[in-house]
């Protein structure tokens, strides 16, 4: 089991952070490699390489709902209820190394409220704001 199993409670073929790298009551830092084993995300536009964006918007909700209980602030399942203010400016393929930063603009024992960018690179590829309630 992955240490991000261990924090969410989504499983392959689900599962879309590989690792959080930083995380404090202000941000949360996540990376994912979409690779051989993410293909069946192809179904949609079989002949494309680019991984559909929301996907990429879930991959952040699940990295922040990762970094929140690595804070210890919250307990239980969260479901994402709101995305919010997205825009999407450059597509990312698989096999790109997508770094997540989530910034927490509420954080409570039953609302989570965040936003984030998605970069490869130094590439801004995605953006949006989302909130969570606890199930």
């Amino acid at each position: 089991m992955s240490e991000v199993e261990k924090l969410i409670p989504h499983r392959a073929p689900f599962l879309f952070v590989d690792q959080i790298i930083s995380f404090s009551n202000e941000t949360i830092i996540g990376i994912k490699t979409f690779d051989e084993r993410d293909l069946w995300l192809k179904g949609s536009v079989p002949k494309s390489e680019y991984i559909p964006g929301t996907i990429l918007i879930e991959s952040m909700a699940q990295c922040g709902g990762a970094g929140v209980k690595l804070l210890g602030i919250t307990k239980g399942i969260f479901g994402l209820v709101t995305i919010e203010d997205a825009e999407f400016y450059v597509a990312a393929k698989f096999r790109d190394q997508i770094k997540f930063v989530v910034k927490n603009i509420r954080l409570s024992e039953k609302i989570i409220k965040q936003s984030g960018i998605a970069y490869v690179g130094d590439k801004k590829i995605i953006k949006a704001s989302w909130m969570c309630f606890k199930i």
